[in-house]
């Protein structure tokens, strides 16, 4: 009955949500693949549910499963940067989003991130999409800015490369994507294999890098727009992509 209810609540979403174009589909290599994108704060999750090509999997920050932890992740990432007027607002907000949240990564296609012991079930959970045949959505981005597209990318997500290299034999793709919620585009760019025949850390930042370096070219290759950066900042502090 949950999931059923899960599944008219994605409809529901589908249908009020903005709609997006999705551009660069010529850039998505064959078989499974990594999609790494800028987080544009809830739009970036929104948009991994319901746009993504083919059968995938999002990458979740393991605090928004639990519901013991909800509430302080969701304030400090989403809402701290909030005007000290209003936020006591937000900080109700984090409070009451903590049944929906529990529902909906609990239904959702997500695999959780932790930053404990815990990561190598998220490596062992990847891996066994990837070998499915499922994509993996990443928005590695962290809260220190890098320009004015992105934010610096957190590079734990590329030895993903390496672990399915090693098993299997074959170089896994890591394919850029800029999300722009005010042009209600989505772009994928030229996608970097990862050589796992490289020392890891080596590669790992070298594949990195280009994704930031790719997601950023995206960014500023379109018409002139407002960005929505990582940090949810009040919107007359948005960037431009130019």
């Amino acid at each position: 009955m949950l999931r059923l209810l899960y599944r008219f609540v994605k409809w529901t979403v589908r249908t009020v949500y903005k709609k997006y174009e999705v551009l660069g589909k010529e850039n998505l290599p064959e078989g499974p693949f990594v999609i790494v994108g800028n987080h544009v704060q809830i739009h970036g999750p929104i948009v991994a549910q319901l746009y993504m090509p083919g059968k995938s999997k999002t990458w979740c920050i393991g605090e928004m499963m639990h519901p013991k932890e909800v509430s302080a992740y969701a304030f400090q990432d989403f809402w701290s940067e909030k005007p000290k007027s209003v936020r006591w607002i937000f900080r109700i907000c984090s409070y009451l989003i903590v049944p929906l949240a529990w529902f909906v990564f609990r239904y959702a296609d997500v695999i959780g991130v932790y930053h404990d012991k815990r990561i190598l079930t998220t490596f062992k959970q990847s891996l066994k999409a990837l070998e499915a045949g499922e994509n993996l959505v990443i928005f590695p981005e962290s809260p220190t800015e890098r320009n004015n597209i992105v934010y610096e990318f957190q590079d734990g997500y590329a030895d993903l490369g390496r672990m399915y290299g090693k098993k299997t034999g074959r170089k896994l793709s890591f394919v850029p994507m800029y999300i722009a919620p005010y042009l209600n585009q989505i772009w994928f760019g030229r996608p970097e294999e990862f050589d796992f025949g490289v020392p890891a850390a080596e590669e790992r930042k070298r594949v990195n890098d280009v994704m930031m370096e790719r997601v950023t070219e995206l960014g500023r290759s379109l018409p002139e727009h407002t960005v929505v950066p990582y940090k949810n900042l009040p919107k007359n502090r948005y960037p431009k992509n130019r």
